[in-house]
């Protein structure tokens, strides 16, 4: 099915024409002609499906049939995500799609960690469109410097991630100064209660969409589950990023500490390697991530800040170094490589006491990954028996009986 069969305007198809986009992808497909329609919609999707254009040519089309306010351009649209990278990533879609539309739509990307000055005068200047973080945003409602009296749609990109992170009270407050005639589209790449409860509480009557079915799939991805001792997987890591000669590899740590470490011990072994994680401000996050982009920068050493809205092109490899916390997050984590339709690798390296929470993950996601041993580096020892905890001791707490008894004891001394 072609975009010109979506209920596109010809101003939106010249658009998609001019971005180079050929079919639409699964999520494009059933989202746009709904959202034409003005419909509320809940769509779960994983990142990496094209879900960014799936709102924001349905929204560019009313927009281009809204006649310009003279001098003044009041927000008509506004799109909240988990993380600032997120936010200037769908921006930045919006401002590519821009550049093709007959007239100018504004839009700007309210987040923390850049100059709030800056982004007063971005909406003094007149923003339909403005994609924000919810904290950075409540500061600027707070200071009366931005109404929504004019707003048509809400999206909520990454609702499931927006709840994780803590946003649930900001995204309340929010919603009690939103107009409640508007347009509400929910994106989510998982459905746990938290956001079954605010799709319930936000939308009217929306239309479910399910673009990846009840387990989230990553048929494009060649995953790997490699065994080695805990030791060795800096040496390992080595080993196949130059004997396999992997050229884009984004690595996922636990912490930021040891995203540190890392770094700079691949840099060390004369890998081109730099950290990302929450420690590091807006333009360091930026600089490195624009580092990594370009390729100047071989290997990202990232915690799971990095797991979700960044978007990179052609990015060849992911290395579990650490283990994700959840089978949801490793279906983020991996799919950051095999994006639209290209294929991707993803690497797990396991220790023995990792071998659990790896097969849980497998049946979670529905995958068998096949065990396999480097030379060299091989897993070594013994799987560490787990111990039994020690019997109860008898004896020291009196027992229903021997409470009774005590009390008629004492009953009888009184007496």
């Amino acid at each position: 099915m072609p975009f010109s069969n979506l209920g596109l305007l010809d101003t939106l198809q010249h658009v998609v024409a001019a971005v180079h986009y050929t079919e639409p992808t699964p999520i494009q497909k059933q989202t746009i002609p709904l959202a034409l329609e003005g419909d509320d919609l809940i769509a779960q999707a994983q990142t990496g499906t094209g879900k960014t254009a799936a709102f924001a040519l349905p929204i560019l089309q009313m927009l281009s049939r809204v006649d310009p306010d003279e001098g003044h351009s009041p927000v008509r649209v506004l799109i909240l995500a988990p993380t600032r990278e997120l936010a200037q990533q769908v921006a930045d879609t919006f401002e590519e799609f821009e550049q093709h539309m007959p007239q100018r739509i504004g839009i700007t990307a309210i987040i923390g960690g850049e100059s709030i000055d800056f982004q007063r005068r971005h909406l003094r200047n007149g923003a339909q469109v403005v994609v924000a973080t919810p904290g950075r945003l409540l500061e600027l409602v707070r200071g009366e410097e931005i109404d929504f009296e004019e707003l048509r749609v809400l999206v909520l990109d990454e609702a499931d991630r927006l709840l994780a992170l803590g946003f649930a009270e900001e995204l309340a407050q929010l919603m009690h100064i939103l107009p409640a005639e508007r347009q509400t589209l929910l994106f989510s790449a998982t459905y746990p209660k938290k956001v079954e409860k605010l799709a319930a509480e936000i939308l009217q009557n929306p239309v479910r969409i399910n673009a990846i079915g009840d387990v989230p799939t990553v048929a494009n991805i060649t995953q790997r589950a490699i065994e080695t001792n805990k030791l060795n997987r800096r040496p390992l890591l080595c080993h196949l990023i130059k004997e396999e000669k992997w050229e884009h590899v984004l690595v996922f740590v636990r912490s930021k500490r040891a995203a540190h470490n890392l770094a700079t011990k691949l840099r060390r072994d004369g890998i081109k390697a730099d950290a990302f994680h929450g420690d590091l401000n807006q333009d360091e996050r930026t600089y490195v991530l624009s580092l990594f982009k370009n390729r100047t920068l071989h290997v990202l050493i990232a915690t799971d800040i990095a797991a979700r809205g960044i978007d990179i092109q052609n990015l060849s490899t992911v290395v579990n170094y650490d283990l994700p916390r959840s089978p949801v997050d490793h279906i983020h984590r991996i799919g950051r490589t095999g994006r639209a339709g290209a294929t991707g690798l993803a690497v797990s390296l396991i220790d023995h006491s990792d071998q659990a929470h790896f097969s849980l993950i497998e049946k979670r996601t529905n995958t068998y990954v096949e065990r396999e041993q480097i030379v060299g580096f091989e897993l070594t020892g013994d799987a560490p028996k787990k111990k039994k905890g020690a019997p109860p001791k008898k004896g020291k707490r009196p027992n229903k009986k021997e409470k009774a008894r005590a009390a008629a004891k004492e009953g009888t001394h009184h007496g």
